[in-house]
């Protein structure tokens, strides 16, 4: 199954109080609850790129299943991740 693909946000629940468990400003939380992204996903095997874009930022992550990756959260912050 190929997850390669654009995808439009058209609605979502819960965003506020996910984004403040994820540590974003209420500044940022207030401007973001109504913008609309849009996500890109290219499969390559097991390797993917995902480009989510919101407004005017883009943030783009690559990870291989099975193998450690670094990833960009909403927030900025970096972190290690495995897919499996």
């Amino acid at each position: 199954m190929s997850f390669t693909g654009k995808y439009e946000l058209q609605h979502q629940e819960n965003f506020e109080p996910f984004m403040r468990a994820l540590g974003l400003p209420e500044d940022q939380i207030q401007k973001g609850k109504d913008l609309k992204s849009v996500s890109e996903i290219v499969q390559d095997g097991k390797k993917f790129t995902i480009t989510i874009t919101t407004g005017s930022k883009v943030m783009k992550n690559q990870f291989t299943i099975g193998e450690e990756s670094e990833i960009e959260l909403m927030n900025g912050e970096k972190v290690k991740v495995s897919e499996q």
